[in-house]
């Protein structure tokens, strides 16, 4: 099980901007910003998003290597990654692949695939096996 994931972006404020609308449908809605200056030496300022008391996912400002990531987005349900498609293209993302089932994983697997300003590809996705409604 993952705890957090960071992602290097090259325009902080535009990629908190894209993924505050993006993540909405998930859920993920809460937001942290965390003072570099109060970690170690070197610490990076991060900007976090979570939901449910946990913050796991985390932007700092850095070198892009774009596709080099690919992060999947649990969903509720076939209508939550649909909104998440729609919010994330509507706030600049490129498609990387419209909803639907994903055949060649399972019949039960549906998801919609984007890649963020920074061409990180990024999967919103739900599973009925895994993630029951």
């Amino acid at each position: 099980m993952l705890d957090h994931v960071f992602l290097s972006v090259s325009d902080l404020r535009r990629s908190i901007d894209f993924y505050t609308a993006a993540l909405i449908p998930l859920g993920i809605t809460t937001r942290l910003d965390y003072d570099g200056k109060d970690g170690p030496p070197r610490h990076p300022d991060l900007k976090g998003f979570g939901a449910n008391g946990r913050v796991f996912f985390w932007l700092r400002e850095g070198v892009v290597e774009g596709r080099s990531a690919h992060v999947g987005f649990v969903a509720a349900g076939t209508q939550e990654v649909d909104a998440a498609y729609a919010a994330a293209m509507a706030a600049g993302a490129t498609d990387n692949g419209a909803p639907g089932a994903r055949l060649h994983y399972d019949p039960r697997y549906y998801a919609a695939n984007v890649l963020d300003p920074d061409g990180y590809s990024l999967e919103f996705v739900y599973k009925s096996w895994q993630h029951p409604q």
